[in-house]
């Protein structure tokens, strides 16, 4: 174990501490596996010679169910990850699931995909809070660094998920390699993470141990032992109601209500009255979130069969698969522009004219209805064929990306700013579950776009879709405009947080 205090690694000089350096390489290789995946979800279970052969519609369903359990079980793992794991011991274990996973499905991609993400699933629950959570532990409560220091863990994430989903489609897709080297691939980097978190784990000192090393080694190795035993035990249920997906509607009909009451039960615990209004303040972040996410998330469902089927292979002055440009847009867009806008609320700050928080989320929300407009616009573009413009369908993905930038990575340290330490791997888990709700939405709202003739011309695929696409430009414009009017009334539950 390593001799360095919490108070050393908080101490660091200049912009970013050097743990962050080390997470941002794990969170990168972790996110290439992930994002890899969700760009080949929806297109391999459409795929009617090599793939699972479902129609668009089912295809939309169960990317929502995958989706959905995907952030619902970070819920799960945050909390053991508090109470018994550890932070090092959670992602560890997480990650050898999620590669155990991924080789299971490259084995017979037909045949073993959905033990394989099943194993995933709760391979990704036990990783995907628990490395957030420990790049919040690396500063200290009120370091104005903190802000930055989880923009550049954002961009380590986009970096991932722009390499991941432009080789995971490529390898899938191409008549030369096939789906299960896009599987396989998410396996090996995922590989090359974990390793990398190994050399990782010295320099992070306490940051991440069990909360139990004051008990007795017997009794601590039991409750940690029962942890991998009930995650195991999770396997069949989870297979079931991925499967048929009516079992997953009365999954989210009963993990929310019951990740709301844990939520309102720790609320009550703590003694400090500020403490329970900057709780209450980050459940309306969570809360909104969902809306955000259930429209943002039509990339890996709706949009990237749109893209499949509706959209010419023209960008610019190149010929493209319209997928991977679904696929890789945004996060190279992320990557991009991150940096200038933080510069930008850099001159606003100096200026004393930076929008708070909310108002941030707000605008993130009139970008997103700016965005989907765009998509429906991309029906004015489109020939007799049903096929329509890569350049307008790209534009909206640069402007869907400023919206992210506006809510994901402020959402991520605002979370680790609210929350009590005590609870910061559930807070982190409640973020992440608000995500599955907005994939669970997400893959309703793709399936109800869809034609329910798979067979329907290109030209009615692209009606219904692009008018779907306009539905949600209203409501993300709505949306936008309640968070910006109830900003004064969240400002005052925050308290001091910025």
């Amino acid at each position: 174990m390593s001799n360095l205090t919490l108070e050393e690694i908080q101490n660091f000089k200049g912009k970013y501490p050097k743990q962050l350096w080390y997470l941002f390489l794990v969170e990168m290789w972790e996110r290439f596996c992930f994002y890899g995946m969700r760009g080949v979800l929806t297109i391999f279970m459409a795929d009617q010679v090599l793939g699972l052969s479902l129609s668009d519609k089912e295809a939309n369903l169960k990317y929502g169910a995958i989706q959905a359990f995907v952030y619902a079980f970070t819920f799960i793992g945050g909390i053991f990850a508090d109470k018994i794991l550890g932070f090092k011991k959670s992602l560890f274990f997480g990650g050898l699931v999620m590669i155990a996973g991924n080789i299971i499905i490259a084995v017979a991609p037909q045949n073993f995909f959905f033990i394989g993400i099943t194993l995933s699933i709760i391979g990704t629950g036990f990783f995907k809070p628990n490395i957030s959570s420990m790049v919040g532990e690396l500063y200290r409560e009120g370091d104005d660094r903190r802000d930055a220091g989880f923009g550049l863990f954002y961009s380590g994430i986009n970096i991932g998920a722009l390499l991941g989903g432009a080789v995971c489609v490529y390898l899938g897709t191409s008549a030369d390699f096939g789906w299960s080297y896009a599987f396989l691939s998410a396996a090996i980097v995922m590989i090359i993470g974990l390793i990398t978190f190994l050399f990782t784990q010295k320099t992070l000192g306490p940051i991440g141990d069990s909360p139990l090393l004051a008990l007795p080694k017997n009794t601590r190795i039991t409750k940690e032992i029962m942890v991998y035993l009930g995650a195991l035990v999770c396997i069949p249920l989870i297979f079931i109601m991925i499967k048929n997906t009516d079992y997953t509607d009365y999954f989210m009909y009963s993990i929310g209500p019951v990740a709301i009451f844990y939520f309102l039960y720790e609320t009550y615990k703590e003694k400090e009255r500020k403490a329970q209004k900057k709780l209450l303040a980050a459940l309306i972040f969570i809360l909104f979130s969902i809306a955000f996410w259930a429209f943002f998330e039509q990339s890996g469902g709706s949009l990237a069969l749109f893209a499949k089927n509706n959209l010419h292979s023209d960008l610019l002055f190149f010929q493209i698969n319209p997928n991977i440009v679904n696929n890789t847009s945004n996060a190279l867009f992320v990557i991009i522009f991150s940096p200038l806008l933080g510069l930008l609320w850099l001159a606003m700050a100096k200026k004393k004219i930076e929008p708070n928080t909310v108002i941030k989320f707000g605008i993130g929300f009139l970008f997103l209805a700016g965005a989907f407009y765009l998509f429906y616009y991309t029906r004015f573009f489109a020939d007799s064929n049903g096929l329509t413009s890569l350049n307008t369908f790209t534009l909206a993905y640069l402007v869907i990306t400023f919206g992210e930038l506006a809510l994901s990575p402020i959402g991520l340290s605002i979370m680790t700013k609210l929350s009590p330490k005590r609870l910061s791997g559930m807070m982190m888990g409640l973020w992440f579950l608000a995500s599955a709700y907005g994939q669970y939405a997400a893959g309703l709202l793709g399936a109800g776009m869809s034609s329910p003739d798979d067979s329907a011309p290109l030209v009615k695929k692209l009606q219904l879709y692009t008018e779907g696409y306009h539905q949600l430009a209203i409501y993300a414009l709505i949306a936008g405009i309640i968070l910006i009017v109830l900003s004064p009334l969240v400002r005052k539950l925050m308290q001091e947080v910025k």
